[in-house]
C-alpha cells in the first residue's frame, strides 16, 4: 500500500526554489522603486531652469548634490547584484529539472518506444554482456537495466510501469521539504532555535512596534499629533494673531524639538551664536515665559526664522539648522491654517466660543509667502528680483514713475523700464526681465448659483451656494507681449473718444447704472406680460430685445451708449403709435389671439433656458466625477525664490470672506494643479436674512509676495419658498377620478347586461 514520506532535502536541491521566489519578491519590486531617476534628464531640466533660476539656493544646492552624491552609484550596484543573484539561482533551478523526469525503460536501453520484443532481448543481452558484475560492469547500472527489462517484458510489471509509472507498482509518495537537513540537525538544534527565536521573537516585533509608535504620532500631512494639539491651543486662546505672535507659535512646533524629532539639533556653539544674533535681530521677546515660547529649541528657532525672513548672514553651522527650520516651516503654517479652519467650522456648527478671526488665518498665508521669499512683511515685493536691493528702490519711488509693485513694474514701457533700471548693465537687465517674465498672472473668473435648484440663479436664505471660479494662469511674459500689440490701438482708441465724447470715465458709470437700470425693467415687464399676458406688437418686441442684449454688453465708447438712447426713444414712439392703431383697427379677438401666440413664444424661451440650465447642470456634474477619478499631479511650476533651500512649486489658497466680518465664509481650498486653467467650486450656506451682502473672493499664493487677487462677490438673499404640503405630481385631477369611476360604473353595466342576456 502506498504511503507518503517526508525528507529534509540533503542535497539542498529543493531550497533553491524557496530561495529564488524569496529573492525575486525582493529585487523586482525594489528596482521598480529604487532605481534611481535619469540622470541625464535631471540634468537637463535643471539645465532649461539656469537662465530663470539660476541663482537660487534651492538651485544651487541641487546641483552640488548631484555633483556630490553617491547614492544613485549605490543603489544602482545593490540593485545589479540582487539580479545577478538571482539569475544564479534561476539558472541553478533550471540545471534541477532533469532529476525528476519520469521513468521510462526504453530510455534505459537505449531503444526507440514500440521496439519489438525480439529487439528488446537482443538490446538486454548486449548491454547484460557489458555491465554484468561478473564481467566487471557496474551493478548499479546493471540493476537498471535489468528492471528496464522485466517492465518490458513481464506482464505484471509491464502493466505496474503503465498505471503507477513504476514496474514495482505504487511506491510511497515522496515530498521535499524545501530546508536543508543541517537545519533539523540534532547537533545544531540549539543554534537553529536561538536565531527563530531572535527574528521572529525580537526583530520582527521590535520593527513592527517602532513603525506604528511612529506613525501614530503624526498626522495625514507628516505632521507631529502634539504639534497640531499645540497650534489648536494657542488659535484658540488667541484668536486675533499678529504677525509677531504667530512667528513665536511656528517655532514653538514639537518638529524642531531633539527630544521630539531627531533632524532637530542642539549645538555647544548656539549658547554663543544665538545671543549674538538676538543682539542684531533687536526685540523678539527673549525674557517671555510663557512656555514652550521660552525654551531653547523654539528660542532657537525663532531667531533662526527672523534671520532668514532679515536676509542676515549666519555661520555655517546654523545655516544648516537655519534651511532645515525654513524648510519645515510651509507645511506647519498650512496646518495651522487647517486648524483654524476646523475651529472656524466646529464656532459655527456648536457657538460657545470664538472662531479665529480672518486676519489670524490671512498671516499665516502671508508669513508663508515671507518664508519662501525671505523679505519681512514690510518690505517691497520688488525685492524678490534679483540684483534689487534696498538703495534701488527709490530709483522705483520716485514722483517719475511711482512704481511699487510687481504689477506697476509690467505696466511700463519698455522705454520708460529700461531708463528707470539704467542702474543695472544690459545683462543683469536681460535676467531680471527673464526673472519677472516667468511669474504667473492669474485670471480669476467666477459664477454663482444654486445646484440641484429649479431656478439655479435665484438665492433663498439657507440654500448651499456654489462659487464656480475658474482659473487661468499664464507668464508675466505673455502679459507684456500682449501689452505691447495693444498699447497702439488702445492708444488711437481712446484719442478719438476723447474728442468726440470728452470724458469717458463718467460715460463708463453711467453706462454700467443704465446696464442695470435697463436690467431691472426688462425683468419688471417680462413679469408683467407673463401675469397680465397684454398685447404687444412683434416689431416693438424685436427692437426692445436688442436693446436690452446692447445694455447687457460692455460698451466703452460713448457714442455707442447715445446711439442706444436714441434707439430705444424711436421705439418707445414707435411702439405707442403702433400700439394706438392696432387699438383702433383690431378686434378684441384679433387681439387675444396675438396674446395667445407671445405667451406661446415666452414659454419656448423659458423651455430653452431651462434645457441649457439642465446641459449646464450635467456637464459640472461629469466634471465633478471626472474630477475624483482623475489624479492630478502636484509638480505645477518652479517658483523663484533666492534663499528658499528647497525646490517649491507654485500653490495657491482660493477662499471667500467677509471682510466687513473679518470671517471665513467658505474654506480655504488648497489649489496645488494650477498649470495652466483650473475650475475649483466654493460652497458655502446662504445667511439665513434675506437682503443684500457683499463677499469676496479671494486668491492668494503660497510662495510670491504682491500677486494676491481679490474680487468682489454680491450676494441677493430671497426668502425661501414655503414648503407644499402635497406635491402637484401626486394630486389626481377631479375629472380623471370621475374618468375612472364612470368606466368601472360602466364595466359593471356591461357585466350585468350580459348576465341578464345569458339569462
Amino acid at each position: 500500500m502506498a504511503g507518503q514520506q517526508f525528507q529534509y532535502d540533503d542535497s539542498g536541491n529543493t531550497f533553491f526554489y524557496f530561495l529564488t521566489s524569496f529573492v525575486g519578491l525582493i529585487v523586482i519590486p525594489a528596482t521598480y522603486y529604487l532605481w534611481p531617476r535619469d540622470q541625464n534628464a535631471e540634468q537637463l531640466r535643471l539645465k532649461s531652469l539656469r537662465r530663470v533660476h539660476g541663482r537660487c539656493l534651492w538651485y544651487r544646492l541641487r546641483l552640488m548634490k548631484s555633483q556630490q552624491s553617491i547614492v544613485p552609484t549605490l543603489k544602482k550596484a545593490a540593485l545589479l547584484f540582487g539580479w545577478a543573484v538571482f539569475l544564479l539561482l534561476a539558472y541553478k533551478v533550471s540545471k534541477l529539472d532533469r532529476e525528476y523526469q519520469e521513468y521510462n525503460p526504453y530510455e534505459v536501453l537505449n531503444l526507440d518506444p514500440g521496439a519489438s520484443l525480439s529487439q528488446i532481448k537482443k538490446q538486454y543481452h548486449v548491454l547484460s554482456l557489458k555491465y554484468h558484475p561478473d564481467k566487471g560492469g557496474d551493478e548499479a547500472t546493471f540493476m537498471r537495466i535489468a528492471k528496464a527489462y522485466a517492465a518490458l517484458t513481464n506482464e505484471q510489471s509491464r502493466q505496474n510501469w503503465e498505471i503507477y509509472g513504476n514496474p514495482d507498482g505504487p511506491g510511497a509518495t515522496s515530498f521535499g521539504i524545501a530546508l536543508p537537513a543541517w537545519i533539523v540537525d540534532q547537533k545544531n538544534s540549539m543554534l537553529v532555535l536561538l536565531v527563530y527565536g531572535l527574528a521572529f521573537m525580537v526583530i520582527l516585533p521590535v520593527v513592527v512596534g517602532t513603525w506604528w509608535y511612529r506613525s501614530i504620532r503624526y498626522s495625514g500631512d507628516q505632521i507631529l499629533i502634539n504639534t497640531t494639539q499645540l497650534f489648536m491651543h494657542f488659535m484658540y486662546k488667541t484668536p486675533n494673531m499678529n504677525m509677531k505672535r504667530l512667528a513665536m507659535v511656528l517655532t514653538a512646533a514639537f518638529e524642531f524639538d531633539p527630544r521630539s524629532n531627531k533632524e532637530a539639533t542642539i549645538r555647544p556653539t548656539d549658547n554663543i551664536e544665538v545671543p549674538q544674533l538676538i543682539r542684531e535681530l533687536g526685540n523678539i521677546n527673549v525674557k517671555k515665559k510663557e512656555p514652550p515660547f521660552c525654551y531653547p529649541y523654539s528660542l532657537k528657532a525663532r531667531v533662526l526664522v527672523l534671520a532668514h525672513l532679515a536676509r542676515m548672514d549666519v555661520s555655517e553651522e546654523l545655516e544648516e539648522d537655519q534651511r532645515f527650520v525654513v524648510r519645515k516651516s510651509p507645511a506647519l503654517l498650512q496646518e495651522m491654517i487647517n486648524v483654524g479652519c476646523q475651529l472656524t467650522m466646529m464656532a459655527n456648527s456648536r457657538g460657545g466660543f470664538h472662531a479665529p478671526r480672518l486676519v489670524t488665518i490671512e498671516n499665516c498665508m502671508k508669513l508663508t509667502q515671507m518664508i519662501v521669499q525671505g523679505l519681512q512683511e514690510s518690505k517691497s515685493p520688488l525685492l524678490q528680483l534679483p540684483h534689487f536691493e534696498e538703495e534701488h528702490l527709490r530709483y522705483c519711488i520716485s514722483k517719475k514713475y511711482k512704481v511699487r509693485s510687481l504689477q506697476d513694474l509690467v505696466s511700463l514701457k519698455d522705454s520708460d523700464r529700461r531708463s528707470m533700471l539704467r542702474f543695472l548693465g544690459e545683462e543683469k537687465y536681460d535676467e531680471v526681465m527673464a526673472v519677472l517674465g516667468s511669474f504667473p498672472h492669474i485670471t480669476m473668473d467666477t459664477k454663482l448659483q444654486v445646484l440641484d435648484d429649479e431656478d439655479s440663479n435665484n438665492i433663498t436664505a439657507g440654500s448651499i451656494v456654489t462659487v464656480t471660479v475658474t482659473l487661468t494662469r499664464k507668464r508675466m511674459a505673455e502679459v507684456f507681449e500682449k501689452e505691447q500689440e495693444s498699447t497702439p490701438c488702445l492708444a488711437e482708441e481712446t484719442a478719438t473718444t476723447e474728442e468726440t465724447q470728452g470724458d469717458t470715465s463718467k460715460t463708463k458709470t453711467k453706462v454700467w447704472q443704465n446696464k442695470s437700470k435697463g436690467a431691472k425693467k426688462t425683468a419688471k415687464s417680462k413679469k408683467k406680460k407673463l401675469t397680465k399676458k397684454k398685447a404687444t406688437p412683434a416689431p416693438a418686441k424685436t427692437k426692445q430685445a436688442n436693446g436690452n442684449v446692447a445694455g447687457n454688453e460692455v460698451v466703452v465708447a460713448a457714442a455707442a451708449t447715445a446711439a442706444v438712447k436714441e434707439e430705444e426713444d424711436e421705439v418707445s414712439d414707435k411702439g405707442s403709435e403702433s400700439d394706438e392703431g392696432e387699438a383702433n383697427k383690431d378686434s378684441p379677438s384679433e387681439r387675444d389671439e396675438d396674446s395667445d401666440k407671445q405667451s406661446d413664444t415666452e414659454v419656448d424661451e423659458m423651455a430653452g433656458d431651462d434645457e441649457e440650465e439642465w446641459e449646464a447642470l450635467q456637464q459640472s456634474i461629469q466634471r465633478r466625477e471626472r474630477a475624483l477619478l482623475e489624479t492630478k499631479s502636484k509638480v505645477t511650476h518652479p517658483v523663484y525664490s533666492l534663499y528658499f533651500p528647497e525646490e517649491k512649486q507654485e500653490w495657491w489658497w482660493l477662499y471667500i470672506a467677509d471682510r466687513r466680518d473679518q470671517t471665513l465664509v467658505s474654506m480655504p481650498y488648497h489649489v496645488c494643479t494650477l498649470k495652466d486653467t483650473e475650475e475649483v467650486e466654493l460652497k458655502f450656506p446662504a445667511p439665513s436674512k434675506t437682503g443684500n451682502y457683499q463677499y469676496s473672493v479671494i486668491l492668494r499664493s503660497d510662495s510670491y509676495l504682491g500677486l494676491d487677487q481679490i474680487k468682489p462677490l454680491k450676494l441677493e438673499v430671497h426668502e425661501a419658498k414655503a414648503m407644499l404640503d402635497n406635491h402637484p405630481q401626486w394630486d389626481i385631477p377631479d375629472t380623471e377620478e370621475e374618468d375612472e369611476e364612470q368606466e368601472d360604473s360602466d364595466g359593471i353595466e356591461e357585466s350585468e347586461d350580459d348576465d341578464e342576456d345569458n339569462d
